[in-house]
This record gives C-alpha cells, structure tokens and sequence, in this order.
C-alpha cells in the first residue's frame, strides 16, 4: 500500500506544479488546499527539499517550490525519497537489496521470479511519468 507521507507528497507536488510562474506556496496554503495536516506536510516538504526537488523561499511571499519543472521530476524519483524501494521484496530491488533469509537459492525461487516482473512494471510505469503527466 502507498504511504499516507507518500501520497500525500504526491498531492503536495501537484500542488505546486499547478502554481503560475513557479510561485512559492505557503505550507498553510497547500495544507489547507489539499486536506493534510500542516505538522505532517512540513515534515514531507522538508524531506523533499533535502533531495533536490523543492526549494523554499522565507519571509513575505516566501514558501515552497519546485526546483524543476514539472516535467523534469520523475515519479520514480518522487517514490524513492518518500516510500522508499520500489520492490516489494528486498532480494529483487535495485537500490536497496538485500539477500532473504529464507530463501537458500533465489534464482530458484518463485516469488523472486514474480517479484522481479512486478519491480520491473511498476519501474516501468513510475519512470515514463513525470509531474507534469499527473497534472495534464
């Protein structure tokens, strides 16, 4: 299942991807708009300015904004930061792998088999969508 941080970063990204000249977007604003808690959205907000997606400005007519445009953000990089690896098991993800401790022989194994196919479309899906996709 998607993380509620998760989906509601996603909700938070199409936000201001939606905003005219890039203008920055107070966190109340976004809060208020898109029905998620403001202590939970600075945390997610914060979170992505750590990894290069959005910035922020302080002071009047600060807030956040997105680095990039919308097309420029990939989904697969949105997933990553905030739900981390994309594979369900650790013994098939990319980035994140780890040998199962169940599994003597993963090359034979049948959920590895499955689990590799489910990595691979759903990679597929996240890295032919952008921001700009979500919000066309």
């Amino acid at each position: 299942m998607l993380s509620k941080k998760t989906k509601y970063g996603i909700k938070a990204l199409t936000h201001l991807a939606r905003q005219e000249n890039q203008a920055p977007v107070q966190i109340a604003t976004i809060s208020e708009a898109e029905n998620i808690s403001q202590k939970f959205l600075e945390s997610i907000l914060l979170t992505l300015k750590k990894n290069g997606i959005l910035s922020s400005k302080k002071g009047k007519g600060g807030g956040y904004y997105l680095l990039k445009e919308a097309k420029d953000i990939s989904m697969v990089n949105v997933m990553r930061v905030l739900e981390g690896p994309i594979a369900m098991v650790p013994c098939v993800s990319l980035n994140y792998y780890e040998k199962c401790d169940d599994c003597p022989d993963e090359h034979a194994c049948s959920v590895h088999k499955l689990m590799i196919e489910v990595r691979d479309s759903t990679l597929d899906i996240f890295n032919n969508k952008s921001l700009a996709d979500l919000i066309a």
